[in-house]
């Protein structure tokens, strides 16, 4: 089982990497290349876990499912939020059906 401390320490580690030598650091140089370019790359990550998914590949889908949310953590964190704020809105919706959830949206 993971350790639930890990995202924590991922997320810190990501924040203090952000300022980093893009030569040395990836996620430096993702901060470099600006928010087009994380997004960017998340969304290939997104696709690539896509296909992982449908090869019923599981190890595969794992480690895709590891890079999406990886590069999603490198997005939230150069838009000044963290994977808690997301959990705040999940949270927010639980009990909510997602049809009736999705409605709201959009009136």
């Amino acid at each position: 089982m993971a350790d639930p401390a890990f995202l924590t320490r991922l997320e810190a580690t990501l924040r203090e990497r952000r300022g980093a030598d893009p030569q040395h650091s990836y996620v430096a140089k993702l901060h470099a290349k600006g928010i087009g370019k994380i997004a960017q790359k998340l969304g290939e990550e997104a696709v690539e876990t896509v296909i992982a998914a449908l090869s019923e590949d599981s190890a595969a889908l794992t480690g895709e499912a590891a890079d999406l949310v990886f590069h999603l953590l490198v997005l939230l964190d150069a838009r000044g939020l963290s994977f808690t704020d997301v959990l705040a809105e999940l949270e927010r919706r639980e009990g909510v059906s997602g049809i009736a959830e999705k409605a709201g949206r959009s009136a």
